[in-house]
């Protein structure tokens, strides 16, 4: 199977920066694309950032201009860079990754367990 593992969540004062990654392991043959995703109390989880394989990207517009994702194929990581930051953008982060694996041919979506950032004065 395929695992992700997020880091660097944690609490950050309004209009400061943290940095996201994860990290995919496993039966993996190609990555399609990755991204992340939050859910804040209250909401449905909604999509903030993705890149594809060939390097495009798409964000929410609501992090547009003040988030950044980027990729590393060679450890199948994804980062986001976070700047900015509102009280809005407080949630659990999701990891996702899209995922072809070695014993098929389907495509399937792999999350991660989530990482807490937290906006606050």
């Amino acid at each position: 199977q395929v695992h992700l593992v997020e880091s660097g969540g944690g609490l950050v004062q309004p209009g400061g920066s943290l940095r996201l990654s994860c990290a995919a392991s496993g039966s993996i043959l190609s990555i399609n694309a990755m991204g992340w995703y939050r859910q804040a109390p209250g909401k449905q989880r909604e999509l903030v950032a993705v890149i594809t394989s060939g390097g495009s990207t798409n964000y929410a517009d609501s992090v547009k201009g003040r988030f950044t994702i980027s990729k590393v194929n060679a450890k199948n990581t994804v980062t986001l860079q976070m700047n900015s930051l509102k009280f809005e953008d407080t949630a659990v982060y999701y990891c996702k990754a899209v995922v072809i694996t070695t014993m098929s041919s389907y495509v399937a979506n792999y999350w991660g367990p989530g990482t807490r950032v937290t906006v606050s004065s």
